[in-house]
């Protein structure tokens, strides 16, 4: 005979809790209740703000294939460029810049050192740490691909703050 469970609050994730969002059957809900109604100009905000982050990403990713690289693979080098305070990152460190699990980032790491865009290093005060870093071939392909994305922002940023200032603020939308 099964017993029932007692309700209980559902678990917060390390990020959900940050965000203020519970995990509930694999779905994030949001505590906070959003206003009764949503207004047409805050669903044309809203899908505007979706389409112009869909179009920025389809580029990133064309610019990606161009340059010979996987999306994936830019991601990889622009996480480890852009780490906060290093120029190298552990491959779990990788993994959560780039929310993948860590055998896969191992395999990213795998494919990108026989590109010769990364070298693994190994960590000064424990062995079994490993660090990777860009090569100046990944420092080079990862350039010239910034490069074109700051100027793909540079483009959709008046765009992309128009939009987040009518939604920024539910309800208050400004034209």
């Amino acid at each position: 005979m099964a017993t029932a469970t007692p309700n209980r609050k559902p678990a917060r994730t390390q990020l959900g809790s940050r965000l203020g969002f519970y995990r509930e059957k694999r779905i994030l809900c949001p505590v906070r209740a959003l206003p009764p109604t949503l207004t047409k100009a805050d669903y044309e905000a809203l899908a505007g703000f979706r389409y112009h982050l869909r179009r920025f990403l389809h580029r990133s990713e064309s610019f990606a294939r161009a340059a010979g690289l996987t999306p994936r693979q830019h991601q990889a080098l622009l996480a480890i460029r852009g780490f906060p305070g290093r120029d190298q990152i552990t491959i779990g460190e990788l993994a959560e810049q780039l929310q993948i699990a860590h055998h896969s980032a191992v395999e990213l790491v795998d494919r990108l050192v026989g590109l010769s865009f990364l070298v693994r290093k190994p960590a000064a005060d424990d062995r079994r740490q490993v660090y990777v870093a860009l090569t100046r071939t990944g420092e080079k392909r990862l350039e010239q691909l910034s490069q074109a994305h700051r100027a793909e922002i540079e483009s959709l940023g008046p765009r992309f703050r128009s939009l987040l200032e009518r939604i920024a603020v539910p309800g208050s939308i400004r034209r």
